[in-house]
């Protein structure tokens, strides 16, 4: 089922109201500070709920270290560092 247009899989718990799911999703988020992208439920020991979630992906800027300096980008250099950096032997991973 689809709640707040999360991915929510219920298993074992056929009292659960849409209401109650949309709160695990606030709680999930508010501990965590980040979206949820998918939710899953389930029983626990002594009448609890299990909560299994994951995040959505975060965003991040790449950031590199080219001749001495950390960059995210290289658009705001000159021609002249552009063309240095353009030259370097570029490594790659193995």
């Amino acid at each position: 089922m689809v709640v707040n247009g999360i991915n929510v899989t219920v298993n074992g718990l056929s009292h659960i109201s849409e209401q109650e799911i949309a709160s695990y999703i606030d709680c999930v988020e508010q501990k965590t500070n980040e979206r949820v992208s998918s939710l899953d439920l389930s029983p626990a020991e002594n009448g609890k709920v299990a909560i299994e979630y994951v995040l959505q992906p975060q965003k991040f800027e790449r950031i590199r270290r080219i001749t001495g300096y950390l960059v995210g980008t290289v658009d705001r250099w000159n021609d002249a560092k552009q063309a240095e950096e353009h030259e370097r032997v570029k490594h790659g991973l193995h």
